[in-house]
Formats: C-alpha cells, structure tokens, sequence
C-alpha cells in the first residue's frame, strides 16, 4: 500500500470581515469608556479647583429660622450659613452667592446645577441619601414643645401627648412630624402646619394643645419675644430609641461633587465643636446638646 498523507484540519475558521470589524468596535467602545470615566475622575476632581479658580461658591438655602434666614439688613444668615460661610472661607474660596428657593425645591436646585451645595440645616435621611451626598452631620437638634402658658394638659414628652390624645400642631415635613406620627396611634390628632408661626397662632386659639418643634427654634422664639401666649414645656423628655435617629442635619452635595464633599468635611472636623463654632451658633439657639458628638453620616443612615 502506497503511504498514506495525513492533512492537518484547522479546527477554528479565520475570521470573516464582518467579525475583524466587530472586533474593532468592541475595542473602540472600550477605549472610549475608559477615556469617558478617566474624564469623568478628572473633571469632579477638578470641581473644587474651578470653584477656587473663580473664587465664588453657589449655596442654596430656604428662608427656615433659626437654621437659615435673612436678617433686617438683607443678609443671609442662620446656623448653616454662618457655618457655611466659615467653612468656604477655609476652602479658599472668596466669595458666596446665594441662592434662595423654597425649601420643597432645594434639592431640585441642586440636581439641576443652579447651585453647587445647599446649607439650609437639613437633615440626614434615607431617602435624601438616595439622591444626594450628605456632609458629616454639623448639628443633632433635640425636640421641644410650645404649650399654653400653665401646660394645662401637664405634657412633657411626645409620648406624653400621644397618650393623652392631645392635638398636636407639626410643622409639615418636619423630623417632629415624623416622629410624631410613629407615636401616634390616631393620626388625625396631628395638625399640619407650614411654619411656626402659624402654628403658634393654632395653640394660641386652643385649636392645638401644643407645638412640636425643635429645641433651638423654640430658643430662637423665646429670644425673639414671639413665644405670645405659650411657653415651653419644661422638664421635656426625649423620646428615647426614636430621636437619636433623627434630627441630624448637614451640608448637601450633588452626587458628582464629592471632592467638594469631602474638602468641607476635612474643615468640618476640625471646626465643629471648637470654641469658634459654639460662639458663631450660639445666636441661633444652638448650644453644646446641639453638637453631633462622633456620630457619622454613614452610621445614622444605617439606623
């Protein structure tokens, strides 16, 4: 028999022209989005560098005293500008434009690049978290409670109140009516009100036997002559396992600023509690049982 030729088989096909050309897109498309999310680093990293470039900041903020307001002067001022203005000041950067808005809108202003951060003392939740950054926390507001003058319920917590029934007026989308309302076994006893005055007005009338609000905006009041016919009610005890969760307020960043964010939390840590920062706050209501201690944005949102 003659020898016999063994002809090797390519077992893989060389690829066709519609395939080098798939390649290559693919390779290209991963070339640009490296290149689109190096660009991306580059820019937010670049974000405080433009700010202190331009040497302006804008700060979005609602007019909600003590926290933020405008004095009879036209300035805008409160426990979260004036801790604002002293942390920018840090930053290097020169100057602040502000810009107010409702508080409903804020974050609005935020992811629509009107403004580049809001100070407006508000507070750390889930639900924010989901869309923007939080600061660490620069304030931990305790609750407090207007009543008619002589307390004629005798109320001196919200725990209180609620076992009693008591018709509470809560300032709408406020940390008191949250807690209120996990309190209260029957919700319709809750009176939604838009700003303090109003409900001051309400307990005053007798179509509320008490105003839920927190400890410095019911200092504020006091120190301002506007507590009218109500006083506070005195001892008050917290709500415990409750309040600890709730209260905390901070600074607020778009979710592409963190270089932004963590810039104001290298200051804030060194100015928080310093005796700088209890004089500036102290005006507003604000005093040491004010201060956040060690708590982390990180921990009260896993609570």
């Amino acid at each position: 028999m003659g020898a016999i030729s063994i002809i090797p088989v390519r077992t893989h096909r060389p690829a066709g022209p519609s395939e080098d050309a798939a390649m290559a897109l693919l390779r290209i498309g991963w070339t640009l989005l490296v290149l689109a999310l190096a660009a991306g680093c580059a820019a937010e990293g670049e974000s405080l560098e433009r700010l202190r470039r331009e040497g302006v900041i804008r700060i979005g903020y609602a007019v909600e005293a003590p926290y933020a307001f405008l004095s009879p002067q036209g300035r805008v001022t409160g426990e979260a500008p004036e801790v604002a203005r002293a942390v920018v000041e840090r930053l290097g950067i020169g100057r602040v434009e502000w810009r107010q808005a409702e508080f409903s809108r804020l974050l609005d202003e935020l992811d629509e690049g009107r403004v580049d951060m809001l100070a407006a003392g508000m507070f750390i939740t889930p639900e924010r978290a989901a869309r923007v950054l939080f600061s660490e926390p620069t304030f931990h507001v305790r609750q407090a409670l207007l009543v008619p003058r002589g307390n004629p319920l005798d109320l001196h917590s919200y725990g209180q109140a609620a076992a009693k029934g008591a018709r509470m007026a809560v300032l709408g989308g406020s940390v008191e009516e949250r807690l209120l309302r996990e309190l209260y076994a029957s919700p319709e006893r809750l009176i939604v009100v838009p700003d303090a005055v109003t409900g001051l007005v309400a307990v005053e009338s007798g179509q509320a036997d008490g105003l839920a609000l927190s400890s410095p905006t019911v200092r504020w009041m006091s120190g301002q002559d506007q507590l009218g016919r109500t006083e506070t009610a005195e001892p008050f005890e917290q709500e415990p396992g409750i309040a600890d969760r709730l209260g905390f307020g901070a600074f607020v960043f778009r979710k592409s600023f963190p270089a932004l964010r963590a810039a104001c939390n290298a200051e804030l840590a060194r100015f928080i509690g310093s005796p700088e920062h209890r004089a500036l706050v102290a005006p507003f209501g604000f005093t040491e049982s004010e201060l956040p201690g060690g708590v982390r944005t990180s921990q009260i949102l896993e609570r």
